[in-house]
């Protein structure tokens, strides 16, 4: 069977979420083989190979910790040679996406981003997009050379499928221009407990109807007491009312949970861009008219200080 290449975005060893959805696709297609870079490459074997991996090429090198993404680039190259896949897949995050971009320009291929589900095709992997802040759902395929798509989290269940996974070390030959530019500091970002915005499968968002970043604490009440991510919208991050890095929207973040809870949010464009490929969306806002409720799976017109506070408290009578 052919081989599919996957690139795996691990922290020191440990796999993340949307690397072993990548699996459950690649799948579908062909063998996934997986690519581990950098510290505790090697220590991702046991994760990958019981989603599905049947080899888990590996390399360590300072270069991929002290540049940005052009020694990454090269490596995922190297493994494009060493397997010939029938696919490349990357997670849909901003490096993957680079790198995915600088994968697809060297081997003269197309390169199809933000897929939200991958099935085999006639003519080689069949991708749905969602296209005009999702007014549209395509299907896609590249029709020159290898195809490289990356794919948003939470597109497909994590399914596990025990393979062989046998680790082989993959001998990188970094370009002149890998080492170009240097990472000369980090911050560590601070926790907050809650998962990962663009990765949760639950997704608790407030917009301008919170009026304040005070009231904000009533969003992430609620948050906590189903284990989601906070988000918010582009007033109310304007308002600095919460972080950027919260924000979802077609300038922000975009998530495809399985539950999005939008509370005080009227549904511009903006904001429904980011969103509103999730699964299942619930709207809080006491405007019977405001655009969310065009979009919405279950709606509820009223005031969000009086209804989301009665919905944390129900969650946490039936949780316990």
């Amino acid at each position: 069977m052919a081989e599919v290449l996957v690139y795996v975005d691990h922290v020191d060893g440990a796999v993340r979420k949307p690397t072993l959805e990548l699996l459950t696709l690649a799948r579908r297609i062909g063998e996934p083989v997986a690519l581990a870079l950098g510290n505790g490459a090697a220590d991702t074997a046991a994760a990958l190979a019981e989603h599905g991996a049947v080899k888990v090429l590996t390399a360590d090198a300072p270069e991929f910790a002290d540049y940005l993404v052009v020694p990454k680039v090269d490596a995922l190259q190297a493994a494009y040679g060493a397997v010939s896949p029938v696919a490349v897949l990357l997670p849909s995050s901003a490096e993957a996406k680079e790198i995915a971009a600088r994968l697809a320009l060297r081997i003269g291929s197309g390169i199809i981003t933000d897929a939200v589900d991958l099935e085999a095709g006639d003519s080689g992997p069949v991708a749905t997009q969602s296209a005009f802040a999702a007014s549209y759902t395509t299907k896609s395929r590249v029709s020159k050379g290898t195809p490289v798509i990356t794919v948003k989290p939470n597109s497909a269940a994590v399914e596990a499928a025990p393979a062989a996974g046998a680790v082989e070390a993959l001998a990188v030959t970094f370009s002149a221009t890998a080492t170009g530019t240097k990472v000369l500091s980090r911050t560590p970002r601070e926790s907050t407990g809650r998962p990962d915005l663009t990765e949760a499968a639950i997704v608790v968002s407030g917009g301008r109807g919170v009026n304040g970043a005070e009231n904000f604490a009533i969003i992430e009440a609620l948050a906590d007491s189903l284990g989601a991510a906070v988000g918010a919208s582009r007033a109310a991050v304007d308002a600095g009312w919460y972080p950027h890095t919260n924000q979802v929207g077609q300038t922000g973040k975009s998530v495809s949970p399985q539950l999005y809870i939008a509370s005080g949010i009227s549904g511009a464009i903006q904001h429904r861009a980011g969103m509103q490929t999730s699964k299942t969306i619930v709207a809080v806002n006491k405007d019977a008219e405001a655009p969310i409720f065009d979009l919405v799976d279950y709606g509820v017109v009223g005031d969000l200080f009086a209804v989301v506070p009665q919905l944390t408290d129900e969650v946490k009578t039936r949780k316990g």
